[in-house]
């Protein structure tokens, strides 16, 4: 390895200073934890670089648990309308162009969302635009992971320009310490308007007397910017004010605005427009502050942000960091915090590489939803206009991507949070009145993106009152939802933002009430086929939720309507070579859409008939039937996982097979417990546990979507997982750990044992529920909303004879 330069060495000897304070302690490898020892402080084992490559699109930045604040690289691969990656960090690309205050979690597009206000230490002399700087050649720096260390809640970086950042941060805001060369220029850039969407407008004002640099972007979009920020996506723009506060005097300032470059200005202001590569590069604004390093190459800044006002993101620095906190004090809350929340799940035993993983996805899980409120409890409501939170709600919580998480990520949080997870579905609940009662899918700060398909936030809030969570206005919100379900919008009838993004949240409801089924042809609609089951699954949820409420006559209807995913299952379809009986789209008149494979993905929603069949959580007896039996299903399921020559096929790139990068199968190896296989769930859980998660940047399989794959391997290293939505019934896996204790803050806990657990236990000889035998591959609500015990004798070969009765079966 070459010499590095004097700057680098400073920054790699005042990392391991931090390391051993322990604030970074997770850089150390953690002692070997004793199988009946629990782990007590869980930060040991994040790795926040896990998902940074393989298009996992996690972001490494310090950020607390639910926290506004998520301070991280933007990177460029020479190219500043773009980042290289998805959410402005891919573990491959090592260039830095910012230092940016919020990102998103995991998100599956490039560039994704937020990005907002990246801020470069840069250095050298300032002599032309960063705008005009459309390569990042110049107002960009390398760098090497040697000189990187992420932990939770604290992030620093040293730069091949010998400058270096190391951030940490409260809910809201946050405090860094730059060091620059010495004797060498040293500027900051703030550059306001380059989110990883563009900008509608931004401005910055630099205030010398006090040593202060405030300014906003108007950004928003998502995904790419569907219609290139058209009308549909201008729901979607937020305004995100920040104020940043310095420990010395400036030696130089400037601005700039496109290609004009100010030495010695204080107020600049413009966006870079939505427009997309080359009419987007070369535009926006900024400023920058200069220091002189002769005596002191250290610069200290603190900074608050607020989707409010300016005056916002001044009280939230103001509240949470006090004025003398250092770097040090801020990692040492950050810590203390996610260790904390992490502490919600207390494993014991297993190995440090399953202890990694296994935290990691918590950290991961538990990041969202983001805070979008003040301290002062006010935020922007989804009409555009200021709101604050009302009596008996903690706070206003965004960042919604539900059509991932109402799969897992949703069951964790209500599971090991259900304050949080009120206050989330209360937040739902105020965007969806200040939107004319329209709920949408996919929920950034306070803006309706639309993304994805289906209508996610009633299975959403279904399974959290399933779950216990009780803390929100839950009879108000479910008759909103209802209606949503039942009384057609006009918007329903629009193809706006086709397909990704389609305005309609029930597409085309009233045609879709005629037929039970989203026709294809008239739907309006991201695939009808895909329409049909994610309207049936959250119709099913809704009927769950109505009977919980005493709404009987409701539930009856929304129960029926939960399967009317039959009205898209044609037994007759086949895949040419003897297998029949597969989802399929339908027109309007009946007819089948034709020509049909099941590896095709006309009809569906990013992803095949051959994974989407499988779809129906709510239903698997019904769906077994229409294949032929619960046998046949189960050899279909086989085929599924498996290759023709019995060979695993679970790491995705089949559109015949199963693929764990993405949402619509992601439930599927746990559906041969409804078909009497138990010991099949048990063996292909833990081969994809085994195959397809893991340490290092490449441990996850595909996109996090804000928290859902993570959830994925956090539910299925327990030992469960949530059976459908609307529910608070766990289907039986084995579990990882020996040990596990789950906390619950409302109630008693759940202890999960499993003694023989290891890598050559993976299957299930027996299981006692609260000390009594059980022959049943699933617990009821009761495990969930109340707590209590399940203890595991495991085996290193199937049981065949363990929870197989038809009479037992999950449904």
């Amino acid at each position: 390895m070459p010499p590095r330069p004097p700057a680098a060495r400073r920054f790699g000897a005042r990392a391991a200073a931090i390391v051993i304070t322990g604030a970074l302690a997770a850089a150390v490898t953690p002692p070997a934890a004793q199988a009946d020892a629990l782990v007590t402080r869980p930060t040991a084992y994040v790795d926040p670089l896990i998902g940074s490559a393989n298009g996992g699109n996690t972001f490494p930045g310090a950020t607390l648990p639910y926290g506004m604040i998520a301070w991280s690289p933007t990177s460029t691969t020479g190219d500043q309308t773009s980042t290289g990656a998805a959410n402005g960090y891919e573990y491959g690309a090592t260039r830095l162009r910012g230092l940016s205050l919020t990102h998103v979690n995991g998100a599956g597009c490039n560039p994704g969302a937020a990005g907002d206000v990246p801020i470069m230490p840069f250095v050298g002399d300032v002599t032309t635009s960063p705008s005009a700087d459309t390569k990042d050649a110049v107002y960009a720096a390398n760098f090497s992971h040697d000189n990187e260390r992420a932990v939770p809640g604290r992030y620093t970086l040293g730069l091949d320009s010998g400058a270096s950042a190391d951030l940490a941060v409260s809910k809201r805001a946050g405090v860094a310490d730059f060091s620059f060369p010495a004797g060498k220029p040293a500027n900051l850039l703030f550059r306001v308007s380059n989110s990883l969407n563009g900008s509608e407008d931004a401005e910055v004002e630099i205030d010398t007397a006090h040593r202060k640099v405030t300014g906003s972007v108007l950004t928003g979009a998502f995904c790419g910017r569907r219609a290139n920020g058209g009308t549909n996506n201008r729901k979607s723009y937020y305004r995100l004010y920040f104020s940043a506060s310095f420990d010395r005097d400036f030696a130089s300032t400037g601005t700039w605005k496109d290609g004009t470059l100010a030495p010695g200005s204080t107020t600049a202001s413009g966006g870079e427009g939505y427009a997309t590569g080359a009419d987007r590069a070369g535009r926006g604004s900024g400023g920058w502050v200069g220091f002189d390093t002769t005596a002191d190459d250290d610069v200290r800044m603190r900074i608050g942000i607020s989707y409010v006002s300016q005056a916002g993101a001044e009280a939230n620095l103001r509240k949470e960091i006090a004025p003398k906190s250092g770097v040090d004090d801020v990692a040492r809350a950050g810590s203390r915090a996610w260790d904390q929340e992490l502490t919600s799940v207390r494993t014991g035993g297993g190995t440090d590489a399953q202890r990694t993983t296994f935290y990691t996805a918590l950290y991961h899980s538990l990041m969202q939803p983001n805070l979008i409120s003040d301290t002062d409890g006010r935020y922007p409501g989804m009409d555009g206009k200021p709101h604050r939170v009302t009596r008996g709600q903690g706070a206003q919580y965004s960042n919604f991507s539900g059509w991932d998480q109402y799969r897992a990520q949703i069951q964790l949080l209500a599971l090991l949070k259900p304050r949080i997870a009120g206050d989330f579905a209360q937040s739902l609940y105020n965007f969806a009145r200040q939107n004319g009662g329209v709920w949408d899918r996919w929920v950034h700060v306070n803006g309706a993106t639309h993304v994805m398909t289906g209508d996610p936030t009633a299975a959403t809030l279904a399974t959290f009152y399933a779950m216990g969570v009780r803390n929100f206005d839950y009879e108000g919100a479910f008759e909103s939802l209802a209606r949503q379900a039942t009384v057609p919008h006009p918007d329903g009838l629009s193809d706006a933002g086709c397909p990704g993004q389609c305005t309609g949240q029930r597409p085309n409801l009233a045609q879709y009430l005629e037929s039970h089924y989203a026709p294809q042809d008239v739907c309006h609609c991201w695939g009808g086929a895909a329409e049909t089951l994610e309207d049936a699954v959250a119709d099913a949820a809704l009927g769950r939720w109505a009977r919980l409420l005493g709404r009987d006559e409701e539930a009856d209807a929304f129960d029926a309507r939960g399967r009317w995913w039959r009205n898209v299952f044609n037994p007759e379809a086949g895949d040419g070579a003897g297998t029949t009986g597969y989802i399929q789209a339908r027109n309007l008149d009946g007819s089948w859409v034709t020509p049909f494979s099941p590896g095709s993905d006309r009809g569906f929603a990013q992803g095949t008939s051959a994974t989407y069949t499988w779809m129906v959580p709510q239903d698997v007896q019904g769906l077994a039937a229409a294949m032929g039996g619960r046998d046949t299903a189960a050899k279909r399921l086989d085929a599924f996982f498996h290759k023709a020559d019995g060979s695993w096929s679970v790491k995705g790139g089949d559109a015949l097979r199963y693929d764990p990068t993405n949402e619509p199968g992601i439930h599927a190896p746990w559906l041969y417990n409804a078909l009497g296989k138990p010991w099949k769930t048990q063996e292909t859980v833990r081969e994809i546990v085994n195959t397809v998660y893991g340490t290092g940047p490449r441990g996850l399989p595909g996109n996090d979507d804000l928290g859902t794959m993570s959830a994925w391997y956090v539910f299925s290293a327990l030992g469960i997982y949530p059976q459908t939505p609307g529910s608070a019934t766990m289907l039986l896996g084995a579990p990882l750990f020996p040990a596990a204790v789950i906390d619950r803050p409302q109630g008693k806990d759940i202890r999960i044992t499993a003694p023989e657990a290891d890598a050559t236990h993976p299957y299930i000889d027996a299981v006692t529920v609260d000390g009594r035998p059980g022959d049943r591959s699933w617990t009821d609500a009761r495990l969930v909303t109340r707590g209590g015990s399940l203890t595991y004798r495991l085996a290193d070969r199937p049981n065949t004879t363990w929870a197989t009765g038809p009479a037992g079966l999950p449904q």
